[in-house]
């Protein structure tokens, strides 16, 4: 033996040796600290101290001929009304729940997951023969993750490390049955799992309070012969343990891969590439894939957009994956055990209206967590061309013919027997008596055609209508080209003929649209020029400026820019019988006739209601009621003002509407936002009145959001510019109107309404 062997053997008897006082150690701990657990009962059974139920519990053990650690375990047991205190009752001998208690100790003291397997696995589950333990951690997607094992080889571990969705293994089933489930034989059930060469399998599902964290899986070398009552006990207490310690710690294994980085991986194929994901039903079963990812160097199979594949299940873009032992097959597999499947040369079928359509390609596919990347490559390359020509004569309504001159021997496809309606043992007929099968008037046009080219040999096409056997009368357009041989002598005809009766009717239908448009468009147009002239009578675009009693009021109105945007902006400036002057501005929602009569309706009901003498808020009180009420659903926006010269206060009151703007002493400001509902939207709304006395040289200025919104532009700073602009000195009030209506910069094609008050 040479030197080097003699140090390898003693480092290894050196690491055995550790190993075992690392074992030892460990026990001895877990032991301690069910000998405190007890102590703890008797301190407070007992009503003493720590000492005294050390010393009590040295004494009973003296007494009982047992030691303190096995005295330990009876105490527990006999005051937990747990799980493991069931499982002495069982018929199980001392020793067991002495092993189970130090199993729960290892568990509730260890730091992660993986250390519960190893703790559950050393005092548990070795004594009853088991070879192998595996903690598995339930997702919300009802995928399984390796968080804890022992017994397994370093690398088989690392295999089975994420089980995705709808794979059916024996932890899968505890999972969906909520129950345990004892397989004597897992190379007979044929369900595939972590450990395969192990034959005897149980797993338990782990949960408390009716919630099921995980699944307990323990393995056995050998077949499982059916278990004692005490054995399952023990099982289902070791689960509960389990339980316990998935709420609280994480998994050890790695979650599944982010989808991004998969379809990077993608994207830097040169080939077609699918991402997909595994749909779930409740029980458990994989229905279809979801197609997550479609990369840039797609091709589909039929030779559809990528849009006719994102997003939609693999199912719904190939039905004909799912035949046995096809794609769908393949995929699901490789989702269950991870292995990757390649092929070089595989049939792939999909399905265009109904046709099928078959492409040899070599085909790629291999899981990446719980996504499957299939990746293909089309290797016959003429076939799948042949297949796209068929089926594209197929959704043209094309058929093809040829025929032989000298021969006579005429070659029709199936879409041609089909356009004609006829059986292919009545055989096809000849190009020269298509006339006979045509529409009378028609039958000039087809002469001529068939002249053109069976007599002087040039390409020529007809549209006519082809009356076929069974009644049907087809619009077809024929083409045919003469082939010749180098001195001019016709050999064969070849040519095509199109059904284009869906065109036809198109056109026909598309002609007489046009012209009800044609005809609705000039009643639209009679329309809006009838509302435009309405609103202009009642709203002109300019009104004589109003002066009385020193105040001075004038108006400027301007229509949408649109004639069929005709709206509802209103104005009013009147001076009511109490010598008071009434001042308002509105909006009503909508355009047309609509907006225009019920912008009549408001206006002339504020002023009927303004020679009551009543205040703006009561004013609007009462204007609300007759949009709710009396209207034909009147939404409108509204402010109301009412000047008394006496005073020179303007009390006002607002119902939605954007707050008036204030210029005085060369500076524009917004008048307080009062609050006041819309009018017309709710039955009971009442206003707020605000006042502002109106010194010498104030200039007030109400208007419509026509004058101020912007699309692209919050409302405040709309608002911020009006004040900038309003502020602009002007040489008298009309000039001030005109410089906001033309200078407005508002991009939302509405009317415009501005009133302006004034106190020379």
């Amino acid at each position: 033996m040479t030197a080097d062997e003699v140090g390898v053997g003693r480092l290894a008897g050196t690491v055995a040796r550790l190993r075992r006082e690392i074992d030892e150690a460990r026990a001895e701990a877990d032991g301690r600290a069910l000998v405190e657990l007890a102590k703890g009962v008797l301190v407070e059974r007992l009503r003493c101290g720590p000492a005294q139920a050390a010393a009590q519990l040295a004494l009973l053990a003296e007494r009982a001929g047992t030691t303190q650690f096995t005295l330990a375990v009876d105490i527990i047991n006999e005051v937990s009304g747990d799980e493991l205190t069931a499982v002495p009752a069982a018929g199980t001998d001392t020793a067991t729940a002495i092993r189970l208690r130090t199993a729960e100790s290892g568990a509730l003291h260890a730091g992660d997951t993986q250390s519960v397997a190893e703790s559950l696995f050393a005092h548990a589950l070795a004594p009853l023969g088991a070879s192998a333990v595996a903690i598995w951690l339930a997702g919300a997607d009802s995928s399984l993750t390796l968080a804890g094992h022992a017994g397994f080889a370093a690398g088989e571990a690392n295999r089975w490390r994420y089980v995705p969705p709808g794979v059916p293994t024996p932890a899968r089933r505890a999972l969906v049955e909520r129950e345990a489930v004892w397989i004597p034989d897992l190379g007979e059930s044929g369900l595939p799992s972590i450990g395969s060469t192990l034959r005897g399998r149980a797993t338990v599902p782990a949960g408390t309070g009716g919630r099921i964290a995980g699944v307990l899986e323990i393995c056995w070398s050998s077949p499982l012969p059916p278990q004692p009552l005490s054995v399952l006990k023990q099982v289902e207490a070791l689960a509960e343990l389990c339980a316990a310690t998935l709420d609280s710690t994480a998994p050890a294994g790695p979650a599944a891969p982010a989808p991004s980085e998969l379809t990077d991986l993608a994207d830097g194929l040169l080939d077609p590439a699918l991402v997909l994901g595994p749909e779930v039903s409740p029980d458990g079963t994989i229905t279809d894939f979801r197609v997550h990812h479609v990369n840039s160097a797609f091709v589909d199979l039929a030779g559809r957009p990528r849009t006719a594949v994102a997003g939609k299940t693999l199912l719904e873009a190939y039905p004909l994956a799912a035949a046995e032992g096809d794609l769908f097959d393949k995929i699901a597999h490789v989702l269950a055990t991870g292995e990757a499947f390649r092929a070089e040369q595989m049939n792939l079928a999909a399905l265009v209206d109904e046709v099928p359509l078959t492409v040899t390609a070599g085909v790629s596919i291999t899981r990446h967590g719980a996504l499957v990347l299939v990746v293909w490559r089309v290797q016959d390359e003429t076939t799948r061309l042949a297949n796209l020509l068929q089926h594209a004569q197929r959704l043209g309504r094309v058929g093809g013919f040829e025929e032989e001159r000298h021969s006579g021997t005429i070659v029709w496809n199936s879409q041609l027997y089909a356009l004609h309606g006829r059986d292919r043992g009545a055989g096809p007929i000849p190009l020269e008596e298509i006339a006979d099968h045509a529409h009378p008037d028609d039958v000039p046009a087809l002469n001529g055609f068939v002249q053109t080219v069976l007599r002087d040999h040039r390409h020529a096409s007809a549209a006519f209508r082809l009356q076929r056997p069974d009644g049907v009368t087809r619009h077809v357009r024929v083409i045919a080209e003469p082939v010749l041989d180098p001195l001019g002598t016709l050999l064969a005809v070849r040519g095509a003929y199109q059904d284009i009766s869906a065109q036809h009717w198109t056109e026909v239908a598309l002609s007489a649209t046009q012209d009800q448009l044609a005809i609705t468009a000039q009643e639209a147009a009679e329309r809006n020029r009838l509302t435009l002239q309405l609103q202009q009578v009642i709203m002109p675009p300019t009104h004589p400026t109003l002066e009385a009693f020193g105040l001075r009021v004038a108006v400027r109105y301007q229509p949408a820019a649109q004639e069929e945007l005709v709206g509802g902006d209103w104005y009013d400036a009147v001076v009511l019988p109490s010598k008071q002057i009434l001042v308002s501005v509105g909006d009503i929602t909508g355009h047309g006739v609509k907006g225009a009569t019920g912008m009549v309706v408001l206006r002339n009901a504020l002023r009927g209601l303004a020679a009551t003498g009543a205040g703006p808020a009561q004013l609007l009180t009462w204007l609300n009621l007759v949009a709710h009420h009396l209207a034909d659903h009147i939404f409108a926006t509204a402010i109301c003002g009412v000047y008394d010269p006496n005073t020179r206060v303007l009390r006002w009151a607002r119902a939605g509407h954007l707050p008036p703007v204030l210029v005085r002493g060369g500076r524009g400001e917004l008048l307080p936002m009062l609050p006041g509902m819309m009018l017309g939207a709710f039955a009971e709304a009442s206003y707020v009145e605000g006042e502002v006395v109106l010194e010498s040289g104030d200039t007030l200025v109400l208007y419509t959001d026509g004058l101020v919104e912007r699309r692209d532009l919050p409302l405040d700073d709309c608002l911020d510019r009006l004040c900038a602009a309003a502020q602009e000195p002007r040489a008298n009030l009309d000039e001030l109107l005109d410089h906001l209506l033309v200078h407005s910069d508002s991009n939302t094609d509405d009317d415009t309404c501005v009133v302006g008050v004034q106190l020379p």
